[in-house]
């Protein structure tokens, strides 16, 4: 019997909701998700096994100019997506406008077959379905367009029988009871951040960067300790909160999420540490995983 495998990079600009299609082709909450912008900032594989096929989903940062080092290596994980990607998932916003480039320039002299998908449809008329498809077509001529709700799991099916179709005959790239390339620890992180992006407004969450200082499984609990990082002591009072109540209520939302997703009771400890400027010094960027 033969078997297929690849691997399918999901890219777009922020907020375009190709975290929430990753989670939902997967059936797994694997990238975090926030209302705010670039929540994403690593590649994170989600892996879709069955007998006769592995699809290796990339889900990638939202396409930006970068302004300092996290976002060139943000984008630098986007153009390895790019490179080594049998099909691509181009994910656009029905009420997106394009009148910037950046995320065209990165895809429009690629050779990669790629599939288009206008999401977030769920109030558009047909109309403007209609003539979203008709730009993006004349555009970037994709394999194929589908307008979805990546939110309400609207019109995925056909999305997964289109790679299908179109993925190569191969053996598997990883154990088939890989779920991602990425460790616990790494999921534990980003959980805490998730509860940073949805408490905090202005510059709190794009200043911060969680690091698992400990990880300890035992038998009936799992003993984790977090640095908080941050750029200014100002930012860290406003992250402790007044006596500590804010720190604790993320501290709380994020054991409950760890909990489910260890599926262990979690005793979980958070300090707050300043790192001035950590987002621009290559040396710290390096020790949390970026990679330029």
């Amino acid at each position: 019997m033969s078997h297929k495998a690849g691997f399918v990079s999901i890219i777009g600009k922020p907020n375009v909701g190709k975290s929430t299609l990753m989670n939902a082709l997967i059936g797994e909450k694997l990238s975090i998700i926030t209302p705010k912008a670039q929540t994403t900032r690593h590649r994170i594989l989600g892996i879709v096994n069955e007998e006769d096929y592995q699809i290796v989903f990339s889900d990638t940062p939202g396409v930006i100019k970068p302004k300092y080092g996290l976002q060139d290596a943000m984008m630098h994980s986007v153009n390895g997506a790019l490179s080594d990607a049998d099909l691509l998932l181009f994910v656009t916003d029905i009420n997106e406008q394009y009148d910037e480039n950046d995320v065209l320039e990165k895809i429009l002299n690629t050779t990669i077959p790629m599939i288009v998908l206008i999401n977030k449809i769920d109030n558009a008329t047909q109309e403007q379905v209609d003539e979203k498809s008709a730009f993006w077509q004349e555009k970037l001529n994709p394999k194929h367009i589908f307008a979805i709700s990546a939110l309400h799991k609207y019109n995925l099916d056909g999305i997964m029988e289109m790679l299908l179709d179109n993925l190569p005959e191969h053996e598997a790239y990883y154990d088939k009871e890989e779920l991602s390339d990425r460790s616990q620890r790494f999921f534990v992180s980003e959980i805490i951040r998730e509860k940073i992006f949805t408490n905090y407004q202005k510059e709190i969450p794009y200043s911060t960067e969680v690091v698992i200082t400990a990880f300890k499984e035992e038998e009936k609990i799992t003993r984790i300790s977090a640095e908080i990082i941050v750029e200014r002591d100002s930012q860290k009072n406003i992250l402790i909160g007044k006596g500590g109540s804010m720190l604790k209520k993320v501290g709380t939302e994020a054991r409950k999420d760890i909990e489910k997703f260890l599926d262990q009771k979690v005793f979980l400890e958070t300090f707050v540490k300043v790192l001035p400027d950590w987002r621009s010094k290559k040396n710290y960027l390096k020790s949390f995983g970026y990679e330029n």
